[in-house]
């Protein structure tokens, strides 16, 4: 192990990139005019959207291997380095939650999963790895998860559908949320759900390729050959994940096929080796600083991401639930009544929903700017 920092820049401003990008694609003015690469893949396939969520699980997995890792390979007490984890997972499962309570405390038809429970599972599976397991244990249970996740969902039959059928609410994974979730699904599909318990497995996989990732900064290499391993790792994520889309299971983010584990974190070892690169591993003092200070947006939303990340959700629900009464009698919710102004301007509609969500992102990361600028970092 080497004595690097805990704490590296490029991982806060890759974790402040991925925050600021999913609070643009959530936030639209208007769902039905957006740019295809700012919404979601319909089903088979990928946009830039559908790298935001792998991004920050691949982000997790590292900053485990820093701190988590770090400690246990030093001689930490790991049955208590594990409590600490399940109540971190806990906590941020449980503001998941509560996010999809609002605005209406249902508790009889509340969506269970989501985005934060999700990241909560994985962080609670992934602990007891990192803790006890090298990484060649590591990499062998991510081999071993995907396999099992395939077998499971080519093989096993659902009734009435069988086997091997990967469409919406029609695969094993799916049958699998109805019977335990029932009806605490997505809303919008009410009998599959895109963070659903069986794609976590795959899910957890991007986590722990995080953890490599992670693992590897902190070995004796010099940061420069550690940026090639980086770059080097993540070409090869992508060719495997290419090669299993043709091969095996088609590129899909709600299912987490392994062709798509694999590919995002491919494209997530190389952004991040590049961030690196250019942040902490660059030996040119000067491009440093000058990568520095246009990340620096960047680094400030990443000091609190999991803040904005709560907060944004919160408020893009009461911008929905809080209606204004209007001229005519009718009533319109303040949300739309703020792209009123925007949807008027002389643009294309694609056009106006973008700007609406560009303002949005700029008052979270006004937010964020004040918090950074008190020290107020709200850590879980």
């Amino acid at each position: 192990m080497t004595d690097a920092p805990v704490r590296l820049t490029s991982l806060d401003a890759f974790r402040g990139f991925t925050i600021a990008a999913m609070v643009l694609v959530n936030n639209p003015g208007d769902w039905g005019h957006l740019y295809p690469q700012l919404a979601h893949a319909k089903w088979h396939g990928w946009t830039f959207t559908d790298t935001i969520f792998p991004f920050f699980l691949f982000i997790g997995g590292v900053a485990m291997a820093l701190s988590l890792g770090r400690l246990a390979a030093a001689g930490a007490d790991k049955p208590r380095l594990l409590r600490k984890l399940a109540v971190r997972a806990a906590i941020i499962f449980l503001i998941g939650f509560l996010l999809n309570l609002i605005p209406r405390f249902d508790l009889g038809t509340v969506r269970i999963p989501g985005v934060l429970q999700r990241i909560a599972l994985c962080t609670l599976l992934a602990a007891p790895l990192v803790v006890y397991l090298r990484w060649r244990g590591q990499a062998a249970a991510i081999v071993l998860l995907l396999a099992v996740y395939s077998a499971l969902q080519l093989l096993v039959p659902v009734p009435g559908i069988g086997a091997g059928v990967l469409e919406p609410g029609q695969d094993f994974g799916a049958y699998l949320d109805r019977m335990l979730l029932g009806g605490h699904l997505w809303v919008q599909a009410k009998t599959w759900d895109p963070e659903g318990l069986l794609s976590t497995l795959p899910a957890l996989c991007t986590q722990l390729c995080g953890v490599l990732a992670g693992r590897l900064l902190l070995s004796a290499l010099p940061r420069i050959e550690q940026v090639v391993w980086l770059l080097l790792a993540g070409l090869a994520c992508l060719a495997l994940g290419s090669t299993l889309d043709a091969l095996l299971m088609p590129i899909n983010k709600s299912l987490w096929t392994p062709s798509y584990c694999l590919l995002m974190s491919g494209w997530a070892l190389l952004a991040f080796g590049a961030a690196y690169w250019l942040l902490d591993a660059n030996p040119h003092a000067a491009l440093r600083e000058r990568a520095a200070a246009w990340s620096k947006p960047f680094l400030i939303y990443g000091m609190n991401a999991l803040f904005i990340f709560a907060f944004s959700g919160f408020v893009a629900k009461m911008l929905g639930f809080i209606k204004l009464d209007q001229l005519d009698g009718s009533q319109r919710s303040l949300g739309r009544s703020l792209y009123a102004p925007i949807e008027a301007l002389p643009l294309d509609p694609v056009d106006t929903s973008l700007l609406y969500a560009i303002a949005f992102n700029a008052c979270m990361f006004a937010i964020a700017w004040c918090m950074w600028r008190k020290r107020w970092f709200v850590k879980v």
